[in-house]
């Protein structure tokens, strides 16, 4: 079963079924709920898993607020309250990996468990220039040699997977909103760092994944993680870890998600 509907000026997508604790997948920056598709697929064999377009992205272009992580955070503690969810296992990528932590920072009894991959916040070192063109990018084209900057250097991105991405980010205001979002979380140079004593305190299961030819966040932003955060780094991947090795992946999150 698949259902697609707004709440607390969210868009979501929500697969699968069951009594555990559903899964919460947080897209990164520029992308949209669309992108944990097989991801989702591969979850929703076993339990609820809910995507959300994060504000001001995808389908949630309209929210009112411009968004960064803690306000992408607030959100989605209110579509939990919307969704009646007690709690959920968060997975998030970049971006959505920041948010994931500021959820539990900001209510740990909601959250089972976080999986992260190439999440943002764990370091000061952020390729803002690639960003800020990603985010403004006028014609498909452009958009195709910027999103190979995502990928590791081997993966052969489908030109029809950028053409596609430029098609619906040109409708709907989506460009302009990706800009103000850029302008508010690219400030400076350099990136905000969670509190990752914090996050350990919390004494929750944690994954981080990451991929040793990411352009966007340095791989060497987990290379020094505290023993209680399981670190998984895979050779030849690049930033795109959930399109790049999706089955090595869904295992780790299924991993991870066990023990409600």
């Amino acid at each position: 079963m698949t259902r697609h509907e707004d709440i607390a000026g969210l868009h979501f997508c929500a697969m699968g079924q069951g009594e555990s604790a559903p899964i919460i997948l947080l897209h990164g920056f520029g992308s949209d709920a669309a992108s944990w598709e097989y991801i989702q697929k591969q979850l929703a064999k076993k339990r609820t898993v809910i995507a959300f377009d994060l504000p001001g992205h995808g389908n949630s272009v309209s929210f009112p607020a411009v968004c960064d992580a803690k306000v992408a955070a607030v959100a989605i503690l209110e579509a939990m309250d919307g969704l009646h969810l007690k709690r959920a296992h968060i997975v998030g990528h970049s971006l959505g990996g920041a948010t994931a932590c500021l959820i539990a920072l900001l209510a740990s009894d909601r959250v089972s468990s976080l999986t992260l991959l190439a999440p943002g916040g764990f370091g000061p070192e952020i390729n803002t220039t690639l960003l800020r063109h990603y985010a403004s990018v006028g014609d498909a084209d452009h958009m195709h040699i910027l999103l190979e900057q995502f990928y590791g250097w081997e993966f052969d991105l489908p030109r029809s997977v950028s053409q596609e991405a430029f098609e619906f980010r040109a409708k709907h205001g989506r460009i302009a909103a990706l800009i103000k979002i850029a302008d508010r979380i690219f400030q400076e140079r350099i990136q905000k760092t969670l509190p990752i004593d914090k996050l350990v305190a919390l004494e929750l299961p944690i994954k981080v994944i990451w991929g040793t030819q990411d352009r966007i966040l340095p791989t060497r932003q987990c290379h020094k993680l505290p023993g209680e955060i399981a670190t998984h780094v895979f050779g030849r991947v690049g930033h795109m870890l959930h399109k790049e090795i999706p089955q090595q992946v869904v295992r780790l999150i299924e991993e991870n998600c066990a023990f409600d």
